[in-house]
């Protein structure tokens, strides 16, 4: 089901790595124009450009964008137990491992009277994306909400797609976990639309702009991200979900198969990679693999997934090699199940989250591991981190000099400035002594 990538007895350089790497065809730029022309029409027309988006993409008008107060808490109310109980475990894990991320306020002493404070400021308000289309997500209102509250952001909007099966309101455990977490600005609103609506503000609905946007999507979400980036900040322009595991011949090749299975599922444009050493565990978890995509309840897209250009079984050398192919990958989900797996990954370094052993699978960190889902895709984790609490925090240094320390330095300025040809720098600090003269 998986094409077969072999690169024993090779030895590809970085650039030819990077040529070799299995990817979906999927192009974020052929969809600016239109994610453009929606944004555009938010900006223009405001809620009821946003009233007929929904009406157009999602088959249903609701009768407002702005969900009521009343009917998250109704959700809440009507939310079941189990699914209840779920939710709060995962807040109060991923609050743990988010307090984590928050950087604590330093204070560098570069001399008598020279101070320079390192602290991080949270943007004050945000924009929270939770897609809607082919599953509904309450794991991913927490996995946004949660460090955004851990880093101190005051203001939270969220934003959903409308549900036709719901009366055009987002979908009621979408809600219920946003009133959960005590969100009440929350809008029935998908897509480019909803981004566009974040970034410049909706004024009709009372939906200010936002400093940052979060949260997946597809490739129009990702689209509108990049073209609002130069207004408001965003998280990354996420795309279909990838994993890739590592694995030797001392793996279970049904729980290597079942986690593969467990990814496709997201999204026919969805990444399963195998990377491994051992053709023997190659063939037996082809075998599992094709047993267990065909016992799904979503066996055509995971089929889809499975074939598509972005999957495959790679054949390496050894673990040294097999972490070189990763790290041009760039996984956004790496598992490594191998029998010294601390040997391999102090040879990785580009993932997004890393599940070390075979009782750590991707799917724990969806869910219940306490660790952020919202991670970069599409080989970006080589330049980019997953959502954090840092996400929605800025680095800030605050200097504070006295006299002395500022005489101290003025010989220094003075260089930079003549070199730099801007003589009025040395001169401001020049006028701090003048009176000296």
């Amino acid at each position: 089901m998986l094409r077969t990538i072999d690169l024993r007895g090779t030895r590809p350089t970085p650039t030819e790595l990077l040529a070799l790497v299995p990817r979906a065809d999927t192009d974020v730029s052929v969809a600016l124009d239109r994610a453009r022309k929606i944004i555009d029409e938010v900006r223009e027309h405001g809620e009821h450009a946003l009233l007929g988006q929904s009406e157009r993409f999602d088959g249903v008008r609701p009768d407002a964008v702005r969900v009521p107060a009343e009917a998250l808490q109704e959700a809440l109310d009507a939310l079941d137990p189990e699914v209840r109980t779920a939710i709060e475990s995962t807040i109060a894990r991923v609050r743990i491992a988010s307090a984590a991320q928050v950087p604590a306020p330093e204070i560098s002493v570069l001399g008598d009277g020279a101070i320079v404070e390192q602290r991080w400021q949270p943007v004050s308000r945000v924009g929270l994306y939770i897609p809607g289309g082919k599953a509904v997500y309450p794991s991913s209102v927490v996995m946004n909400v949660v460090p955004a509250q851990v880093a101190g952001v005051r203001s939270i909007a969220l934003a959903s797609p409308s549900q036709a099966d719901h009366g055009g309101r987002v979908h009621p455990t979408i809600a219920a976990a946003a009133a959960l977490l005590g969100i009440d600005e929350v809008y029935a609103m998908g897509g480019a639309g909803a981004i566009g609506a974040f970034a410049y503000g909706v004024p009709g609905i009372g939906l200010e702009p936002v400093q940052r946007v979060t949260g997946p999507g597809n490739v129009y979400v990702a689209a509108a991200k990049r073209l609002v980036s130069g207004v408001t900040g965003i998280d990354a322009e996420a795309g279909p979900t990838d994993i890739l595991v590592i694995a030797d011949d001392a793996a279970d090749a049904d729980f290597v198969a079942a986690d593969l299975v467990s990814q496709a599922e997201h999204d026919e444009l969805a990444a399963a990679v195998l990377v491994t050493d051992s053709p023997r565990l190659a063939d037996a978890v082809l075998a599992r693999i094709a047993a267990r995509a065909a016992a799904t309840k979503h066996a055509d897209r995971v089929r889809e997934a499975l074939t598509g250009p972005q999957s495959a079984v790679v054949l390496v050398d050894d673990l040294e090699q097999a972490a070189r192919f990763t790290d041009a990958f760039g996984p956004e989900h790496l598992e490594i199940q191998v029998q010294d797996p601390d040997a391999v990954l102090a040879n990785i370094s580009n993932a997004g989250a890393i599940f070390i052993g075979p009782y750590s699978p991707v799917s724990l960190g969806d869910y219940a591991a306490g660790s952020n889902h919202v991670l970069p895709t599409g080989g970006t984790a080589r330049y980019v981190s997953g959502l954090s609490a840092a996400t929605f925090l800025r680095p800030q240094q605050i200097v504070r000099y006295d006299e002395r320390a500022l005489r101290e330095v003025a010989p220094v300025v003075a260089a930079f400035s003549r070199e730099e040809d801007l003589p009025a720098h040395g001169e401001a600090v020049e006028a701090r002594f003048a009176h000296e003269g």
